[in-house]
């Protein structure tokens, strides 16, 4: 800049300024020939506008374009598996088509045909806490609000979903939502207007369109439009030109409370009400039109739970699949492991209606086209029958499948009495892979001795092949019950006050300190399906033993620094029996 001068000005004015060009997740601008309308630009093989849409910078609308929010929501696909699994199981439909599923939306769940008023639905999932794929309520802090506020209707829902944000949250709104709820009769309204307006929210002004309506309705003069803009510019998306407006619909509001025979001091609160509940309003369209798809959610869970229960494991991400399938048991479903002769390409539901079925879609090191060969040769009902199948293609069904499915116990049904175990199975049908059923036979003499995968060999191959770490291996159902009893929560559920937990380690990492002190930093889980570290300080090599894969309980220290941590391994840490 000091050798050619003249491009400082130009180089200033770009300088700090954005260099790349991103694109909305969900937003699209629809419109005809907007080629001829506005600028388009190529990014990343798109076309896209050059424009920005968004709560700080506004250009498409004030030039008459709209832009739509278009999302796509896993939950819509949970829906489109359960009521294939409806037609399926209920209509005699072996593969439901995506318009047979969008026949029977239509006619049972839109929303002009569902009753949106059924107390069953209410009480039975919103009531009592059954959350299982329920959109808007897979967080434990919106789990808990929802509880205490016992929604009855899908304004009730609108409203809670609405409140659960950082900012009501932080002025305590959903506490004095709940008690509002509670005592409807101590509620006091400004006026009659304000109790039209505010009644289904119990007083507060939750939704934006509450703003608008109000100003409409009790201000002089005042438009529908000037409230909606009114609504806008106080949700912070006005401009220094705006304020200019806002001012003017202030005095025409405070004139008009007064004509309605309120006090300037009234209609001042009142519009001072507007601004605090403005920092948080929420669109009440968006709301309500989010919490249908909740309801949808539970309608199905309470008419079809083992239907919607495996839409639900089939459609929640491998980080959450573990924590899912223990959803499942908490509600009384039984989780069948993979098997080669059962399972398929989602979770299946077994005959006895209450389980459910793992799918061979969720194997790692089972590829789509080694499925597709059991699939189309199934069943197998002897081991010889699936290594020696003129009708498989062995390149696609290779060794590395073979693996998974054996380790993964998969195949555990083609086990029969020449087998010593699963160690030996596998080691005589896949480390050494017969070509015929002589070299077979040879195999399972060579290989009796080695019986069965010790304990810890088992989980480390479920973990490793499923991702899912196979709790009842290590926890069996009395002890968790006695721990229930106790109050000794899993650590996934951690409580600061009662500072006692329990876990299982599945990793130890041996660290030193700065002074060269050992160290453990446990790497644990729960039936949370929670993955927590806890530093065990002051370690004795020689005294102190931590057992992998085994359940314990812990009086741990947590800070935000820290995390967990505990400083005596004899005296904080004891071993379940």
């Amino acid at each position: 800049m000091q050798k050619y001068p003249r491009v400082a000005h130009h180089v200033n004015v770009l300088y700090g300024q954005v260099r790349s060009v991103s694109r909305h997740a969900g937003g699209v601008v629809i419109g005809e020939n907007l080629d001829e309308h506005m600028p388009l630009i190529n990014s990343g093989g798109i076309t896209q506008t050059p424009w920005s849409e968004g709560q700080n910078v506004r250009h498409l609308e004030p030039m008459g374009f709209i832009k739509f929010d278009i999302l796509g929501l896993s939950t819509l696909k949970m829906i489109e598996g359960a009521i294939g699994h409806i037609l399926k199981r209920y209509h005699g439909i072996e593969a439901p088509t995506f318009e047979q599923i969008q026949e029977y939306y239509n006619s049972h769940l839109h929303p002009d045909k569902i009753d949106l008023n059924d107390k069953q639905v209410y009480k039975n999932i919103f009531h009592k806490g059954k959350w299982a794929g329920i959109f808007q309520f897979t967080e434990a802090g919106a789990q808990n609000f929802c509880a205490k506020a016992k929604p009855n209707n899908i304004i009730n829902i609108s409203a809670i979903t609405s409140i659960y944000r950082p900012g009501p949250l932080s002025a305590d709104v959903d506490k004095l939502y709940v008690t509002a709820k509670e005592n409807p009769g101590k509620i006091k309204y400004e006026n009659d207007i304000v109790k039209e307006v505010t009644k289904e929210t119990y007083g507060f002004l939750i939704f934006q369109e509450q703003i608008a309506l109000l100003a409409h309705k009790l201000g002089k003069n005042i438009s529908l439009d000037e409230g909606n803009k009114l609504r806008k510019l106080l949700t912070k998306k006005g401009t220094g030109k705006g304020n200019e407006e806002k001012k003017k619909i202030y005095t025409k509001f405070i004139e008009g409370c007064k004509e309605k025979n309120m006090s300037a001091q009234e209609a001042e609160k009142l519009w001072q009400k507007f601004e605090f509940f403005s920092g948080y309003g929420f669109n009440k369209s968006h709301a309500i039109a989010y919490s249908i798809i909740s309801y949808q959610c539970a309608f199905l869970f309470n008419y079809y739970p083992v239907e919607w229960m495996a839409a639900f494991l089939d459609k929640e991400p491998e980080n959450r699949k573990e924590r899912a399938i223990n959803f499942a048991k908490k509600f009384g479903f039984k989780i069948q492991s993979i098997d080669i002769n059962k399972s398929g390409t989602v979770w299946e539901i077994a005959e006895d209606n209450k389980t459910l079925i793992q799918p061979l879609t969720s194997l790692k090191g089972l590829g789509d086209k080694a499925i597709e060969q059991i699939l189309n040769n199934r069943p197998f009902n002897t081991s010889e029958e699936l290594l020696f199948n003129e009708n498989i293609t062995y390149s696609k069904l290779n060794k590395k499948a073979l693996d998974a499915l054996t380790r993964s116990g998969a195949l555990n049904n083609l086990i029969d009495e020449r087998f010593s175990g699963l160690k030996h199975f596998w080691s005589a049908t896949v480390v050494d892979r017969p070509k015929n059923l002589k070299k077979f036979k040879e195999n399972i003499e060579l290989y009796k001795p080695e019986g069965d995968f010790s304990n810890e060999e088992m989980i480390d191959n479920l973990v490793s092949l499923t991702g899912i770490f196979p709790m009842n291996m290590v926890l069996n159902d009395n002890v968790l019950d006695q721990l229930k009893e106790y109050y000794i929560p899993p650590l996934g559920e951690w409580d600061n006050e009662l500072g006692i937990a329990w876990f299982i380690p599945r990793e130890i990492i041996l660290k030193k300190t700065k002074n060269g002190n050992p160290y453990w930093i446990l790497k644990v889980i729960d039936v949370t399906s929670t993955v927590n570290s806890i530093k065990c300080w002051g370690v004795d090599a020689a005294r102190d033993k931590i057992y992998i894969n085994r359940p314990y309980i812990g009086r741990l220290d947590y800070s935000e620094d820290w995390g967990f941590s505990t400083r005596s391994i004899k005296y904080n840490l004891k071993l379940l029996k």
